[in-house]
């Protein structure tokens, strides 16, 4: 019976900085720990079309993305969800009235509101992103617009009282720090996606790993028997049952290599 390793992307495989770093020591793991049978995920909050190439070149088994809406194994989707087109459109009328500044994902790009505050975050992801050739040019009206989840930041004056009012019904809103929320609908997450794969696959929990370093990977690192978390990633530590060393001082070799994966 394989085991199976989830991974997060941002902090854990590569670099948060601009470097985007993949140490070479990552890719031999991945590489010896598939050699033995065992299966790698990647289970991200991102969406499928924001996947960069170089992470998708370390040959994952499958994909766990958009916080447990989508799920891929072998090439194949097991599991889609989005949202109806009304309630989208429902949902952006709410925020402009809140104030905050949202970005909404979907599975095949993001969604920018002009009418919302352009916040200095923002700014810089903008620019992260046409460094990286991701399309920013898809607004709230265009005619196609949807998604599967949203992200905002808060503003001065803004009311989130309202905001947490109105959308809390509908999805769970993860507090990343700094005034930025994640907002993923009610009933899937890193940890339901975790299960569905698991059960499809007819693998038992106590094989399962998982490895992260930041809070929005606890949902993931607490549905699995063996948890762990990156070096220097201190908030996440008593929730984990291991910790390895940091991302660049071979983390994720370390972290396989205590647990006999490689």
């Amino acid at each position: 019976m394989p085991s199976v390793i989830f991974f997060d992307i941002d902090g854990t495989l590569i670099t948060e900085d601009a470097r985007m770093v993949i140490p070479e020591s990552t890719r031999r793991a991945i590489e010896l720990t598939q050699k033995k049978g065992n299966l790698t995920f990647i289970n991200s909050g991102r969406t499928e079309f924001n996947i960069l190439p170089r992470i998708r070149d370390l040959g994952f088994d499958g994909y766990l993305l958009g916080c447990g809406t989508y799920i891929e194994y072998k090439g194949d989707v097991l599991l889609y969800h989005t949202q109806q087109q009304d309630f989208c459109r429902q949902i952006a009328d709410t925020l402009l009235k809140c104030g905050v500044t949202p970005v909404y994902e979907r599975r095949d790009g993001y969604f920018f509101e002009d009418k919302a505050p352009m916040s200095d975050d923002l700014k810089w992801f903008l620019e992260n992103f046409v460094s990286s050739g991701i399309d920013i040019s898809r607004r709230v009206p265009d005619p196609d617009f949807g998604f599967d989840k949203f992200v905002v930041w808060e503003n001065p004056g803004c009311d989130m009282e309202l905001f947490r009012r109105e959308i809390s019904p509908y999805f769970d809103i993860i507090d990343r720090g700094g005034g930025f929320y994640e907002n993923v609908p009610k009933g899937f997450s890193k940890a339901t996606a975790i299960a569905t794969i698991l059960h499809k696959l007819g693998i038992p929990l106590e094989n399962a790993y998982a490895i992260g370093d930041s809070t929005n990977d606890l949902p993931m690192l607490e549905a699995v028997p063996h948890s762990i978390a990156m070096g220097g990633a201190e908030k996440i530590y008593p929730y984990v049952s291991y910790v390895t060393t940091p991302i660049e001082e071979d983390g994720i070799w370390n972290a396989l290599s205590h647990f006999k994966l490689i």
